[in-house]
């Protein structure tokens, strides 16, 4: 005993629409599933709120950055912290949406709008902590400067090592025997 079972009634009805109606209403399937998708992170303290909360609070806190043990950074010069948020805006930018033309406009204008946020949240960023590179960068100079740096310079017993290793390391990888050098 065969069953033919009748046709997908949702697929005939769709192929007998018209198909500037079927783009609109999946157009606004897809407008209310990001919706709920939006409510659903905000909901759950995962959406837009929550990641600007994490971002303002010091980057130690946040556990993002290494605490330097002993090391105090408030007298750190302001250098320290631009340079630091350079850096972040390289980052921040990259990480922004290549295709926001609707939100930052098309063309040059768009990308120089696209740059200005992402530096503004790099200093910002930088501003409350960042991702501790400032801070790193002013306790290696603070230890510089009070002469706790081991071994800051090489001499010519240094240099002749690194040379001898590195020639062992090409021999190794590129199969080089002393023979064929000679």
């Amino acid at each position: 005993m065969a069953i033919s079972p009748p046709s997908d009634l949702v697929l005939d009805v769709i192929r007998a629409a018209d198909p500037a109606d079927v783009q609109a209403a999946q157009a606004k399937l897809k407008a209310n599933k990001a919706a709920f998708a939006a409510t659903s992170l905000a909901e759950a303290g995962a959406g837009f709120g929550a990641a600007v909360d994490i971002i303002s609070q010091p980057a130690t806190k946040a556990g993002l950055a290494n605490a330097v043990e002993g090391q105090q950074t408030a007298g750190m010069p302001d250098e320290y912290r631009k340079f630091e948020a350079s850096i972040l805006q390289n980052f921040i930018g990259s990480m922004l949406p290549s295709d926001s033309e609707q939100v930052y406009g098309k063309g040059s204008a768009g990308e120089f709008w696209k740059s200005m946020m992402a530096e503004q949240i790099a200093e910002s960023m930088s501003k409350t902590g960042g991702i501790g590179i400032a801070e790193q960068m002013y306790s290696q100079a603070l230890a510089r400067s009070e002469g706790k740096v081991v071994n800051a310079t090489t001499d010519e017993q240094d240099r002749s090592q690194a040379m001898r290793l590195i020639t062992d390391f090409e021999r190794q990888v590129l199969g080089l025997s002393a023979a064929k050098e000679s």
